[in-house]
């Protein structure tokens, strides 16, 4: 009688060069400062001359790119864009963009729009402020899911599970007081629909944010760093509801 197949999960496949390509990539995504190839071949633990045409290959299909004047490497931009091609991502990009320019022009702030990508916050659109002044924030960035306003707004709009989930990832070793503070900040902006917290990183903004709901869960939300100056036609309270607004319209079109 033959042996019965494994289950397919039970099956392991190796790609060896595939593997290494990913190791860089993952290093470099992880790192602020360009490296070169003996600091990459140290920290992916394999010899340089199995880095060495890697990166060739990397390089000419545009996911890394040489520092001016030596050979360091970093990351492209190149995995991002191919991330934004995803029909969902692609879809809300599509709906929300002109509504945006519409909101910066109606605020004269700049506005941005955020997803969550495992345990980050990643910016993945925004509108530079009609005005001279304005605070941008670069399309890419990403930090920790609950360090920016934005992060906080997507996690308090999650079903309970992935929000423990993400609060123990983020929070491991949070003191129990410091983590009840911050589960009681996530219900208040749970309760009031938005957040509106003053930057920590530059003084005189108050970051403004969302949500962006389907179904009754955040999948983005959208923030205005929101600048107090002479010229703004509308108030932070006002700005705020208008926000709400256009987010609401994004919803029902993503529906």
């Amino acid at each position: 009688m033959p042996k019965a197949r494994p289950p397919a999960q039970a099956t392991a496949y190796n790609a060896p060069a595939l593997e290494k390509g990913l190791d860089i990539l993952e290093l470099l995504s992880s790192v602020s400062q360009p490296m070169g190839l003996s600091e990459i071949s140290k920290a992916v633990g394999r010899e340089k001359s199995e880095i060495f045409r890697m990166l060739h290959v990397l390089e000419r299909r545009h996911y890394l790119e040489r520092t001016p004047g030596n050979d360091l490497y970093t990351l492209t931009n190149r995995l991002f864009l191919l991330g934004m091609e995803r029909p969902p991502l692609k879809g809300l990009l599509d709906i929300a963009l002109p509504m945006m320019h519409q909101l910066s022009d109606d605020t004269q702030q700049s506005c941005h729009l955020v997803v969550p990508s495992e345990q980050y916050m990643v910016v993945i659109a925004r509108i530079d402020p009609p005005a001279d002044l304005g605070l941008v924030v670069r399309i890419g960035h990403r930090r920790p899911i609950l360090e920016g306003t934005s992060g906080m707004v997507l996690t308090a709009f999650q079903p309970e599970a992935v929000r423990q989930r993400w609060i123990e990832e983020y929070g491991a070793g949070m003191p129990a007081k410091q983590r009840a503070a911050l589960e009681e900040t996530l219900r208040d902006i749970a309760k009031k629909g938005y957040a509106a917290i003053k930057s920590t990183i530059v003084p005189g903004i108050t970051d403004v944010s969302v949500p962006v709901l389907n179904n009754g869960v955040a999948v983005a939300s959208l923030a205005i760093p929101y600048m107090k100056r002479t010229g703004v036609p509308v108030s932070q309270r006002e700005a705020t509801g208008m926000l709400s607004a256009v987010a609401s319209v994004i919803e029902s079109k993503l529906a």
